[in-house]
């Protein structure tokens, strides 16, 4: 028998010998299967292995490792981690808009664009009140999975809710990342969810909250990560690399003292955590720091840069950012970096009103001092509304007392102009045009105001003309569970500038404490606050409390995850008094004003009510009930058929194709969309926001274009067919010569439809077997060379370019499959010979006939690819492949089928009941449970079986 050892004689020595030459060589460490087993051989091997260092490996064990479909390392000189934030539904208001869409396909461009805007990890919320997150969140992950270019990244399955994290966990690959677990539910919650995770396999996020709340001082962040620490490494065996803490990022220049040192704490907290807790990370929300100026991008992309140049030096090692919202640190201007960094570091007292006021005069540079105070030359009522919004000071007693002749009693003065003011602030804010700390600046107006009138007002009430010390009183309460209170003390500073008396109960507050204190200080209105999704549940149960209790009094409910739509659908029908959904601070004077009113509360009553109900009839029409699928296929379209016998059957290939031509085929829009910057081209040009950046893009990809196709740097490929065709049911089978040779099988609308309108499915736009002989295409285009121009491009440090070169590559090939589709029409085909559009009109798919592509609304099912490839032999003729996942590579790349009748159309399938999906399984020979997995999203039941990952 040949020895593995180079022809050396299998003696103890020769083989030594041998070893010793490998070792030295570097070659191996170990080695197993040799023929030489006697305790001589054994000796030999012992005594020369003790002559050798243990190999020492390259990577230690303790370095943090994550994985999607490709690993991320975190090692020691690792650049700052950014986590994209932009698919999370509390965060972007695009992504929760196509998530209640249900417009999943859509939201992944979110994710893509993350990616390809550099994130190194996802993060994924679907924490909204109107949403079943669980539902939502598998779904999206499971999306997320069939797409390698996202997939590739770690996630971080991000949810207050631990059954909507449990859920992510199930679906994902590699190593994830838990955000969050936290103390303040106790130890015995926090002990069960720290073992799950680590079963799971994720590392963990862990916030600074505990059972008394969350962690605002830099001595309590570390005593809550020192206490968490100790029970995730010590009781639960977590490595120390697989914590990641957030010791909470929190909004400053806020207006409220306390809250000056929340930025220079998480500093200090980060260097602490560093210090005594070796191994793990630290992260956090970048956002949060600047959203008191939201609405004013400059002063938060400076505040973004600024803090995360300081947290980094700190030890800050990730963070959820957005990457569209910072601004290089060096590039900053002096000026607005000294106003930042002073309230970031807490280096002034007046830091706050020093920023806020930098950021007006950015945004008033350019007028002139006289212009600045044309103002004062209005109607005194117009100043007083002026003063009020503008947070202005200097002029108010005098012009307060030019007012109070005008007015029978000087309370009028504030119900007023003031409260006028009070409104333009609350509408200012919630379209984004003011900051929270102008909110709080314009209350303080209002407060010296009412502190300047408040002799009067008591004159006036010695006199009895009627003028009230306190406008009501105010119980506000963050309810059980939730630990946010920032926006909850807002609104009671605003409340209480306009003479409200507040009760603030804190956070974490029980129902029954709610209710009790409420009745025990005899309140006139409770409001509820809460920014996580599970508060909505609680203040659920607060109403129903309330109503259970015989209360009557108003209820307020504001927070970050409330909604108008929630208010009306869950809590409003608890409880049987005036329950009103507050949008922001401002406005809650407004609101609380008028239920207070005798006046005004009964017609404000009534009309909130019919509000709230419109909205509830809007929400559950959307419920749409499910037929059987006996009764869908019954409601099938009744369609004629004439078919047009095309002009060349069987399967042919492109290679190589014009690019030039294909750029003329290109659709725009959805190029300046993928860059974030929504708009009809070319109407986007004339935006007075982003039209002079939309033109420069447009002048950029046009350039790289030029240079592509001059240097021939990619490669358009094609594959299609035309073969004979025949519906049989809800199932297309396909001939070659007379013989079948492929079956697609088609899904239908089960949706309850209106009198005149049929429940679709793509097999009935395909002539039955019955009938006539009728014909169906296939294709797939693909543009190849994009990911290594990408790649060369990342090298060289040239990440603009490289995103570009991916998102020209996504419209040529969208621009392909437009242009392939015509020339069937009109050459291959035939059936349309004498179309004559405008590529505008192609774009608004004017044209005759179809080209769905699995994994869409027609047909969700991305398992038909594969009868697609099979059919074309589509890796033969165009080197695209699937995953297995059924994701096409390379990325851009468009595949789908060919319907010429004259009444095809797109349409979504929607939900799906159990009888039809068991149905198509019997059809495709699947499982139950393999056909639930991939038709998730759309099941309208809870799948029988959940196969494993």
């Amino acid at each position: 028998m040949p020895n593995a050892f180079g022809g050396y004689d299998e003696t103890p020595q020769s083989m030594v010998k041998v070893m010793e030459e490998w070792c030295n060589n570097g070659w191996v460490n170990i080695v197993g299967g040799c023929c030489g087993t006697t305790p001589e051989h054994i000796e030999a091997f012992v005594a020369m292995a003790e002559r050798f260092e243990p190999r020492v490996p390259s990577l230690g064990r303790d370095v943090p490792r994550f994985s999607g479909l490709e690993p991320l390392l975190i090692r020691p000189n690792s650049n700052f981690v950014n986590v994209g934030e932009r698919t999370n539904v509390t965060g972007s208001r695009k992504f929760a808009k196509l998530i209640k869409e249900d417009n999943y396909e859509a939201a992944l461009t979110v994710a893509r664009q993350q990616v390809e805007g550099g994130a190194q990890m996802i993060d994924v919320n679907m924490d909204e009140g109107m949403l079943d997150g669980e539902a939502a969140m598998v779904k999206f992950l499971n999306l997320m999975a069939s797409e390698p270019d996202i997939a590739r990244l770690p996630v971080m399955v991000d949810s207050s809710k631990w059954s909507v994290i449990e859920a992510g966990l199930k679906c994902l690959q590699g190593k994830s990342v838990v955000n969050s677990i936290s103390l303040k539910e106790g130890e015995a919650v926090f002990k069960h969810q720290a073992k799950l995770i680590r079963r799971y396999g994720a590392a963990v996020v862990v916030m600074a909250f505990d059972e008394e709340g969350q962690a605002t001082r830099f001595e309590r962040r570390t005593q809550i990560a020192q206490r968490a620490y100790n029970i995730l490494v010590d009781d639960i065996g977590f490595k120390s690399q697989d914590i990641i803490f957030d010791p909470n990022i929190l909004t400053v220049a806020t207006g409220i003292e306390e809250h000056n040192s929340y930025a220079v704490d998480f500093i200090k907290a980060t260097q602490w955590i560093k210090k005594h807790l070796p191994g793990t990370l630290v992260s956090g929300g970048v956002s949060n720091i600047s959203f008191s100026f939201r609405g004013n991008d400059p002063v938060r992309e400076a505040m973004h840069s600024a803090f995360l140049y300081h947290a980094i030096k700190a030890g800050m090692d990730m963070g959820i950012v957005n990457a569209g919202m910072l601004e290089v640190y060096e590039d900053i201007p002096k000026d607005l970096l000294e106003h930042v960094e002073d309230v970031l570091l807490n280096r002034r007292a007046n830091a706050t009103e020093r920023l806020v006021s930098f950021a007006e005069n950015v945004k008033a540079k350019d007028k002139s001092p006289e212009k600045l105070l044309a103002w004062r030359e209005q109607a005194v009522d117009e100043r007083l509304k002026y003063a009020l919004v503008k947070g202005i000071t200097d002029y108010l007693e005098e012009d307060l007392e030019e007012a109070r002749p005008n007015y029978d009693k000087t309370l009028s003065i504030i119900e007023g102009p003031l409260m006028a003011g009070m409104n333009v602030v609350g509408d200012l804010f919630g379209e984004g045009k003011m900051f929270l700390p102008q909110v709080v600046k314009s209350a303080r107006v209002m407060k010296k105001a009412v502190a300047y009138l408040l002799p009067y007002l008591e004159a006036e009430k010695v006199l009895g003309e009627g003028a009230r010390k306190s406008a009501g009183k105010i119980l506000m309460a963050t309810v059980k569970g939730d630990v946010h209170d920032i926006g909850k003390n807002i609104v009671g500073v605003v409340l209480a500038c306009n003479n409200y008396e507040i009760i603030d109960l804190g956070v974490m507050v029980s129902s029954d404490k709610i209710l009790a204190e409420a009745i025990a200080q005899k309140v006139d209105i409770i409001g509820l606050s809460g920014l996580i999704t599970p508060s909505l549940d609680e203040m659920v149960h607060v109403a129903r409390e309330m109503n259970r209790q015989g209360f009557h009094l108003p209820l307020l409910i504001g927070g970050a995850t409330t909604s108008k739509a929630h208010t009306a659908v869950k809590i409003s029908p608890a409880y049987h008094g005036d329950t009103v959904h507050v949008l922001d601070a401002s406005r809650s004077v407004e609101v609380v004003s008028k239920l207070l009113s005798n006046e005004h509360r009964p017609s404000y009553s009534k009309a909130i009510k019919e509000e709230y109900a419109l909205v509830r009839e809007r929400y559950q029409s959307y419920d749409r009930k499910l037929i059987s699928l006996a009764e869908a296929r019954e409601n099938r379209p009744q369609l004629s058929f004439n078919p047009s016998t095309p002009a060349q059957l069987g399967v042919y290939s492109l290679d190589h194709y014009d690019l030039k031509i294909l750029r003329e085929r290109i659709d725009w829009t959805p190029f300046f969309i993928a860059w974030e910057l929504s708009g009809r081209y070319p109407n986007i040009f004339d935006d007075p926001h982003k039209g002079e950046e939309a033109k420069k893009l447009f002048q950029d990809a046009n350039a790289m274009l030029d240079k592509l196709i001059e240097q021939q740097s990619l490669r358009a490929r094609a594959v299609y067919g035309i073969f004979e065709a025949n519906s049989q049911g809800d199932d297309i089978e396909v001939y070659r010569q007379a013989k079948q040779v492929a079956t697609f099988y088609s899904l239908r609308q089960q949706s309850e439809k209106r009198s005149g309108q049929a429940n679709y499915a793509l097999a009935d736009f395909i002539a039955p077997k019955s009938s006539v002989q009728d014909y169906l295409g296939a294709f797939a285009v693909s543009i190849h060379g994009a990911e290594a121009l990408a790649k060369a491009y990342e090298a060289d440090h040239d990440d603009y370019n490289a995103i570009m070169v991916k998102v020209l590559a996504d419209r040529l090939a969208e621009a392909f499959a437009e242009h392939l589709h015509e020339r069937l029409r009109k050459e291959f085909w035939g059936y349309a010979k004498d179309e004559n559009f405008s590529n505008e009109d192609i774009i608004r798919e004017h044209y005759q006939g179809i080209r769905p592509a699995p994994g869409y609304p027609s047909q969700p099912d991305h398992t038909e690819k594969a009868t697609i490839w099979q059919l074309l032999e589509v890796e033969k003729h165009t080197g695209m492949v699937l995953s297995e996942h059924y994701a096409m590579s390379p990325a851009a790349s468009v595949s789908g089928l060919y319907f010429a009748h004259p009444e095809s159309k797109y349409f979504a399938i929607q939900k799906l009941n159990r009888e039809q999906v068991l149905d198509y399984a019997k059809r495709k020979g699947m499982s139950l449970a393999e056909t639930e997995r991939w038709l998730a999203p759309y099941l309208a039941y809870e799948p029988s079986e959940l196969p494993s990952e």
